[in-house]
C-alpha cells in the first residue's frame, strides 16, 4: 500500500481548470473510447506503453489520476503501477487498472501494489465518469487535507517559536520589571506621587504578564503539556496585590471588601502558603476578583476568605448572580454573558491554572443573589508545619 506520510503532488485546481487524466493502453481503439467518453469533463493525454506512461506521469503538469491497463506489451500494468507508486512525485496519483481479467487474484494484487479501483473491460462510460469523479474527489479532499495539516503543523512550528522568545525573552526581563518595583516600595522612602509612579510600573508588568500568560501557557496547559513546577507561594500577598490594582474600581462603585484568613482579619505580615506558582495564582485571582467587582451592585460587599484546614481553599464571594442558562458552563471556554466586552475566556483560564496547579474550582450559587468562586491550592510545607504546630 502507498505510504499516505508522503505529500501530495502541490497541485490545485483554479476555478475552471479541469482536471489531467492519463490514459495507458496498448490499443489504439482502446484509446479513442477513452479519451470520446473522458474529453468533455477532462484534459485526457495518452500513452501506449508502459514507458511512456512513466515518462508522461512526472511531467509537468502532472497528471491527477491515471487510467491503466494491465495486460500490455513489455512493461505490463502492474509494473507499470509499482514503478509509480516506488516513486515519491508519483505515490499519491490514484490508479485505476482497466482490465478484462476477471479473477480474484489479479485484483488482490493490483491492490497489492497500490491501485486505488478496478474498471472492467468493455468499458461502460456511464460507469467510468462515476469512478473517476468518485476518485477525483477523494484526491481533492486529500490535498485538502494536507494542506490543512501543512497549516496547522507551520502554525504549530510558529507558536513554539514565539512562545520560546516569550519565555527566554520576555519574560525574564518582565520578572525584573516586577520584581524591583516591589521591593523599592518594600525598602525605601518615597513621595506619594513617587510610589504612585512605581505602582503604576508594577502594575503594568503584571498587566503584561497576564496577557503573556492568557495567550501562550494556555495552549500548553489545554493539552497536559504544561510542566508545572511549584514552589512555596504566599498566596495572600497576591491577592493584596491584586486588590490593589483592582482598588479603582472598587472605589468606582462603592464597594467594600471583607478579607479573612481562617475567619480573622489577617495580621501583619501574616502569609498564607500553598504550593503553586506565583505568577500564575496572580492571573488567576485577577480574572476571578475583577469578575467580582464587574457583576458585584453598588454599595455592596465582596467577601474573600482563605481556609487552611487542609489546603488552601480560597472563596471570592460578591453580590449578583450567575445566568442560570450558563452556571453548567460557567468554565467552559467562550462562555460569557450579561459583558459587552467580555470573552469568555476569564473563568476558562482561572479553571486551567487551578487545574494544572493541582488544585479545583467551582462555582457556588446557592445563595439567592450572590456567586461564589471556590478555588483549593495544596498548601505550602510552611503552611503544614504551621497548621500541625497550632
Amino acid at each position: 500500500m502507498p505510504d499516505n506520510k508522503n505529500p501530495l503532488p502541490p497541485k490545485t485546481l483554479t476555478s475552471g481548470e479541469k482536471s489531467l487524466i492519463l490514459v495507458v493502453d496498448d490499443a489504439p481503439e482502446n484509446l479513442g473510447i477513452l479519451f470520446e467518453a473522458l474529453k468533455d469533463d477532462y484534459t485526457v493525454i495518452a500513452a501506449r506503453n508502459g514507458v511512456r506512461a512513466l515518462q508522461l506521469a512526472t511531467t509537468t503538469p502532472m497528471p491527477d489520476l491515471i487510467l491503466l491497463d494491465i495486460v500490455m506489451p513489455e512493461m505490463d500494468g502492474y509494473q507499470v503501477c509499482a514503478r509509480l507508486k516506488e516513486r515519491e512525485e508519483t505515490r499519491s496519483i490514484p490508479v485505476i487498472f482497466l482490465t478484462a481479467l476477471e479473477d480474484v487474484e489479479s485484483e488482490n494484487h493490483g491492490l497489492s501494489l497500490g491501485a486505488a479501483d478496478f474498471i472492467r473491460k468493455p468499458i461502460n462510460p456511464t460507469t467510468l465518469h462515476f469512478r473517476v469523479k468518485l476518485h477525483l474527489g477523494l484526491l481533492q479532499a486529500r490535498r485538502c487535507l494536507e494542506e490543512q495539516n501543512r497549516q496547522l503543523i507551520e502554525a504549530a512550528r510558529l507558536r513554539e517559536f514565539v512562545e520560546q522568545i516569550t519565555h527566554h525573552d520576555l519574560k525574564g526581563p518582565l520578572n525584573v520589571i516586577i520584581g524591583v518595583p516591589h521591593l523599592l516600595l518594600k525598602k525605601c522612602e518615597f513621595t506619594d506621587s513617587q510610589r504612585n509612579l512605581v505602582k503604576t510600573i508594577e502594575k503594568a508588568g503584571y498587566k503584561m504578564l497576564e496577557m503573556i500568560n492568557r495567550s501562550l501557557d494556555r495552549f500548553k496547559m489545554e493539552d497536559g503539556s504544561y510542566d508545572f513546577r511549584p514552589e512555596p507561594v504566599d498566596i495572600l500577598s497576591v491577592m493584596l496585590r491584586v486588590l490593589d490594582e483592582v482598588a479603582p474600581m472598587v472605589t468606582a462603585k462603592n464597594l467594600q471588601v471583607a478579607l479573612r484568613v481562617d475567619n480573622q482579619l489577617p495580621m501583619e505580615g501574616q502569609e498564607v502558603m500553598a504550593m503553586a506558582e506565583s505568577l500564575f495564582c496572580h492571573s488567576m485571582f485577577s480574572n476571578l476578583v475583577r469578575n467580582g467587582v464587574e457583576a458585584s451592585p453598588h454599595d455592596d460587599m465582596i467577601n474573600i476568605g482563605f481556609d487552611r484546614r487542609t489546603d488552601v481553599t480560597i472563596s471570592i464571594d460578591n453580590g449578583g448572580e450567575v445566568p442560570e442558562e450558563i452556571r453548567k458552563r460557567f468554565f467552559d471556554k467562550f462562555v460569557t454573558a450579561g459583558k459587552q466586552d467580555g470573552t469568555g475566556l476569564g473563568t476558562y483560564s482561572a479553571k486551567l491554572i487551578a487545574q494544572t496547579q493541582r488544585g479545583t474550582i467551582s462555582l457556588d450559587t446557592s445563595v439567592a443573589g450572590r456567586t461564589c468562586i471556590r478555588v483549593t491550592l495544596p498548601a505550602g510545607e510552611e503552611g503544614r508545619d504551621k497548621l500541625t504546630a497550632a
